[in-house]
């Protein structure tokens, strides 16, 4: 997809969130909102928005000099774990386990605070078990993985990770080698090694990083070992709307599990904002 007009103010409204995340908005953040003004004026609009919110994400790293979501990061990880036990157990006990771990991965992509300055887990939870989804390629799917001998799975945000656990054990229980990629290092509330770590994703599969600080999976800027594994993957599972900006159509068997979340990718799909899908490539 490309990048919109409409992109342009999501562009502004991310660095405002990214910039209170530290100390609330001041006066010494004019020249970093100029300096963000500067590259969107050079964006690049054939290409989708993921590339202009990686530079965008570089620079306020780079004048904050850390990273301003480390700390929300930790804090929605130790949140998702406390409702790790309950969400185990309502797999456990559905008629069909694979189902109900896919769909909450799904309801776990709303925490997402690049995005949205609140959530409603509980809300997305609850909206994700329900039996119509608005793109459901789940028979599809369940026959991928059954077929696969192994899979790459592309996580999304911190927080999240925890209900990518529950979907990762049921692929494990199958018999299934999961591999699952991490940033190379930080951009957003993105998964690093360290969110994969406090989730106790670490002793549950293989875990490498992608080379690379992008929003989303720009292939181009991932490192050489990662594109091998990618082009080797039998089965692709893709979190969260970055990857789907930069993946969709990318030649690999790939479901992508997100909620679309702002008015550009959901008219891309013909969707209303907010809408659930585990979709098929």
């Amino acid at each position: 997809m490309q990048t919109a007009i409409e992109c342009f103010p999501c562009f502004l409204r991310q660095t405002i969130i990214a910039l209170k995340q530290l100390y609330g908005m001041d006066d010494t953040h004019g020249g970093i909102i100029r300096d963000i003004l500067s590259i969107m004026q050079e964006a690049d609009t054939s290409k989708p928005p993921a590339y202009t919110t990686t530079y965008i994400h570089r620079l306020i790293r780079d004048r904050l000099a850390q990273d301003p979501f480390r700390d929300i990061k930790h804090r929605y990880n130790a949140i998702a774990l406390e409702l790790y036990p309950a969400l185990k157990e309502k797999i456990k006990e559905s008629r069909d386990p694979l189902w109900t771990a896919a769909r909450l991965a799904i309801a776990g992509n709303v925490i997402d605070f690049g995005i949205f300055t609140s959530i409603d887990i509980e809300g997305s939870m609850s909206r994700a078990l329900k039996e119509h989804i608005a793109v459901d390629d789940y028979p599809s799917f369940k026959n991928a993985v059954a077929d696969a001998k192994g899979l790459l799975y592309l996580f999304d945000n911190a927080g999240e990770i925890v209900f990518d656990r529950l979907l990762i054990e049921e692929f494990v229980s199958l018999g299934k080698k999961v591999t699952a990629v991490v940033k190379g290092a930080p951009v957003l509330n993105d998964v690093t090694f360290e969110d994969a770590a406090q989730a106790g994703i670490t002793g549950l599969c293989e875990i490498i990083d992608n080379g690379s600080d992008a929003v989303g999976t720009i292939l181009e800027w991932t490192s050489p070992e990662f594109r091998r594994e990618f082009e080797a993957a039998e089965l692709v599972i893709s979190k969260g709307q970055g990857n789907f900006e930069t993946l969709e159509g990318n030649g690999k068997k790939t479901y992508f599990l997100f909620q679309s979340k702002c008015d550009v990718v959901s008219k891309e799909l013909g969707l209303s904002p907010g809408s659930m899908l585990l979709k098929k490539s």
